[in-house]
């Protein structure tokens, strides 16, 4: 947690861009996982968290923006709860910590809601993403639950990101924090797999146990899988072979809640061959070519668009695409091998208040995401502004059945050599990936190097677990 006056200032600021009514911020609950004593790790909602610093399950928050009061309530813990956790400290005490003086039982959030619904004042809200969540929103505002997200403040949606999309130092020193956590995990996970034969789920087990050890939990369930021509894969089961590739996606919370995200792809064995460092080389050349472009006043869909011209002139080189590169890129045939956005906005949630609608949070007025396949996918596409923290992660896939699908529909046959790209169909995928925060001069790479040229992955690997 940080000091009171951070948490005070975030709720000022907020009050400057809010004029009347309430802002009901509810935070999370325990949520059990087989019965009800036994439950998941408690994570704090972001915004409340970010408002209020409270790691506590069952609180709430509200910033009265006509009378200038913030409010905490939660329930203070009794003589069963002491006796399982120990000694706790009252609500009050807990509040003070975030600069808030009025504090009353989670009991009376009920009768206070109705209070100010009788007096005819708005309620602002943020879209809730969970169940319990619309639950308890339905209750207190009378609402069925199906009118819960609907009625979500538009308003309130907007101030939280005007102020949240813009971190400070103190923010950006945590996800440091977080991205140094990932170098442990990523050069432990490079370094286990230059072992073939191990099961993919012993390497994820392990830098997962990383993170717990050096910070909070990982940041997002672990990708990790020599089958990365799936974007997300999660399954974790297969036995490592030479001449395939390993894609490690992840990251690590710090204890405040900021995330780190971060890719490597390496091969399996320690050493790149022929085929693989040709195509490797492609993706880097892209990751490196999109953050040094990286500046204020610059819309990040054109940044995209960069990497993926990258992509396209690297292919063609390989024999793997052709004509000319821009034409390709406006046709969208870079989209059979990069069918994903360039990155997002990153902060206390790996996909920074993308719970808010990605639209609201990486879109604005001046900036209408694109509809068609693969470019669809860009999560972030409006003007950079300092500040802005984002990833940066490029790929190259060989998806079997999207080449199909493709080559099957006779689309891009004047970009795409389909011959050649058949004899990739058993390649897998690479992406690398870096976390930035955009200055004033352009940009900076956060947290220690991750290793991810081609000699220095391998003389990582050349050190084995």
């Amino acid at each position: 947690m940080f000091n009171k006056e951070v948490y005070t200032k975030r709720r000022e600021l907020l009050k400057k861009e809010i004029k009347s009514g309430i802002a009901l911020i509810l935070g999370n609950v325990d949520a059990s996982f087989n019965y009800p004593a036994n439950v998941y790790h408690f994570r704090q909602d972001s915004h409340f968290s970010y408002f209020f610093g409270l790691e506590n399950p069952g609180f709430a928050g509200v910033i009265d923006f006509d009378n200038d009061k913030d409010y905490i309530f939660g329930n203070d813990f009794d003589i069963d709860d002491v006796i399982w956790m120990g000694v706790q400290p009252k609500v009050a005490d807990l509040a003070a910590k975030a600069g808030v003086k009025n504090t009353a039982q989670y009991t009376e959030i009920a009768d206070f809601i109705a209070a100010i619904k009788n007096e005819g004042r708005q309620i602002h809200f943020l879209p809730p993403y969970r169940g319990e969540t619309i639950i308890e929103l339905s209750s207190l505002l009378g609402l069925t639950n199906a009118e819960v997200k609907p009625a979500a403040s538009m308003e309130l949606i907007k101030a939280v990101v005007k102020l949240k999309e813009i971190k400070s130092d103190a923010e950006v020193a945590e996800i440091e924090k977080a991205v140094d956590i990932a170098y442990e995990m990523h050069t432990t996970s490079m370094r286990m797999a230059a072992t073939p034969g191990r099961v993919e789920q012993e390497i994820a087990g392990t830098i997962e146990g990383i993170s717990l050890a050096l910070g909070g939990p990982v940041s997002f369930p672990i990708i990790l899988s020599q089958d990365g021509q799936t974007l997300h894969n999660h399954h974790h089961d297969k036995v490592l072979e030479v001449g395939r590739m390993m894609v490690t996606d992840a990251g690590a919370e710090t204890h405040n809640n900021y995330t780190s995200d971060i890719t490597r792809t390496v091969p399996v064995g320690g050493k790149f061959n022929e085929r693989q460092a040709e195509i490797y080389q492609i993706v880097l050349d892209a990751n490196m070519a999109a953050i040094d472009a990286i500046k204020p006043g610059l819309k990040y869909r054109e940044i995209h668009f960069l990497a993926c011209g990258v992509i396209v002139d690297g292919l063609k080189k390989a024999g793997i695409m052709k004509g000319n590169t821009k034409a390709a890129v406006e046709a969208g045939a870079h989209t059979l091998f990069m069918p994903h956005g360039l990155g997002h906005q990153m902060g206390m949630d790996v996909h920074d208040m993308e719970g808010l609608g990605e639209n609201n949070v990486g879109y604005d007025e001046d900036t209408v995401r694109a509809t068609e396949f693969g470019n669809a996918y860009l999560r972030l596409g409006k003007e950079l502004k300092t500040g802005f923290v984002l990833t940066v992660e490029p790929g190259i896939y060989f998806i079997p059945d999207l080449i199909d699908k493709f080559r099957n529909e006779g689309k891009y046959m004047d970009f795409i050599n389909y011959d050649k790209v058949e004899t990739y169909k058993d390649f897998g995928g690479i992406r690398i990936e870096d976390d930035i925060l955009v200055t004033e001069g352009g940009y900076r790479v956060l947290g220690k190097a991750i290793p991810k040229t081609i000699k220095d992955i391998e003389d990582v690997m050349s050190n084995p677990l």
